[in-house]
């Protein structure tokens, strides 16, 4: 790919169009407002204007509701040999591609796993989507070149390419972005309805549970408007918890109440299941890593000396984000059993072989495991592929 058109100077936009300049590719920049597009070339993403013949590839990057028609005018004046787009929501436009552009053939749906709570041009990152998953959606009429065109563009951005049916991307970003941010947004209005000095009570549960509720709102109505249906699928299984979790915490309210035991069961049993369900996110925990080797350490059940163990650990500059204890039973130097634990630490590898070192130089039973053992990890989208090829 020598030439690229990026149609939207937002964070996306202006984040694809520096990654891309960056690998050698002339991208030539438009938008609605002359001056965002400005901004970016200023920044180094291109050019702001208008390229003497059709590109390789035009990347649209406006909200879902205007992809149609953008692509539409674009394919008319004939602006690129291909053509994909950053929404995060697809099967509507890819019934629009299929119904009112010229050349559905040259189109194929795209989305990147990327984003900042701040938009706008200056918020742009060429590494923005380093490492990141990239959806792509081509649908029965797209062709090989198109296809080839986005897998590149994919590639360019340094990104991983996660191939689907639009109708399967749409069920799963409900669950994992869509209905997220609605609860975001819910929770943090509650903000405003609250004593006058609770904001100043908010810790970092609150915190991290209504970071991403500071996003556009046009924006983010254009969003949801869009995958309506999923998302109001996802809203009715949660209230479905909820009718569930009210009637529970109502027993738990009244004292010596007949109901209270149901209302406990009732309590865990939802609480055992989001612990079920973040365990299928890989790294949900802070610092830790699928790849990343565990190094145990064993120690006796004395007073003072696990928290003696995380203070050493803590000296070799390791936080104890990731731990695991276990009950085990301890050899003593004078060969008595005893109980004890086994204490996991998760690092990363560079840092593994020098925490073994150290502990070990200290006395503690120490020993590196084999890297990567935990248990596999799945995707984060259901039904993805990762070959590179169209979904059957």
């Amino acid at each position: 790919m020598r030439t690229m058109a990026v149609i939207g100077t937002g964070l996306i936009g202006t984040s694809v169009a520096l990654a891309v300049s960056r690998r050698g590719v002339t991208v030539f920049l438009s938008d609605r407002d002359p001056a965002a597009a400005r901004t970016a070339a200023a920044l180094g993403a291109g050019l702001a204007s208008a390229p003497a013949a059709p590109v390789d590839l035009a990347v649209i990057a406006v909200p879902p509701s205007q992809v149609g028609a953008v692509l539409a005018e674009a394919q008319e004046r004939g602006l690129a040999d291909s053509y994909t787009d950053v929404a995060s929501v697809k099967a509507e436009l890819e019934r629009a591609a299929l119904s009112r552009a010229p050349d559905p053939h040259r189109y194929v749906g795209g989305h990147p796993l990327a984003g900042r709570e701040r938009s706008g041009p200056l918020a742009a990152r060429a590494d923005l989507f380093r490492d990141r998953n990239w959806v792509l959606t081509p649908s029965r009429l797209a062709s090989d070149v198109a296809f080839d065109r986005a897998l590149e563009l994919v590639a360019l951005c340094e990104a991983v390419p996660v191939v689907m049916r639009s109708q399967d991307h749409d069920a799963a970003v409900a669950v994992t972005s869509h209905v997220p941010h609605l609860m975001a947004s819910l929770m943090a209005a509650r903000l405003r309805e609250g004593p006058a000095d609770l904001p100043s009570l908010a810790g970092q549960g609150l915190r991290d549970a209504t970071r991403i509720a500071g996003g556009d709102s046009r924006l983010w109505g254009d969003i949801l408007q869009a995958n309506a249906p999923a998302i109001a699928g996802v809203l009715k299984d949660l209230h479905t918890d909820l009718s569930r979790l009210v009637p529970a915490l109502d027993a738990l309210a009244r004292p010596g109440g007949s109901e209270r035991d149901h209302g406990m069961r009732t309590l865990v049993d939802l609480l055992d299941r989001g612990i079920s369900g973040l365990a299928e996110i890989p790294d949900a925990r802070p610092g830790a890593s699928p790849e990343d080797p565990l190094v145990r350490v064993c120690v006796a059940d004395r007073p003072g000396e696990l928290a003696r163990l995380l203070a050493a650990v803590a000296e070799q500059g390791v936080a104890a984000d990731d731990v695991r204890v276990e009950g085990v039973d301890v050899s003593r130097a004078d060969g008595v059993d005893a109980s004890g634990f086994a204490v996991r630490f998760s690092v990363p590898p560079r840092t593994a072989d020098r925490l073994v070192a150290a502990l070990d130089a200290e006395g503690w039973d120490v020993v590196r495991e084999r890297d990567g053992d935990r248990s596999p990890g799945g995707t984060t989208l259901a039904g993805t592929a990762r070959s590179g090829r169209r979904p059957q």
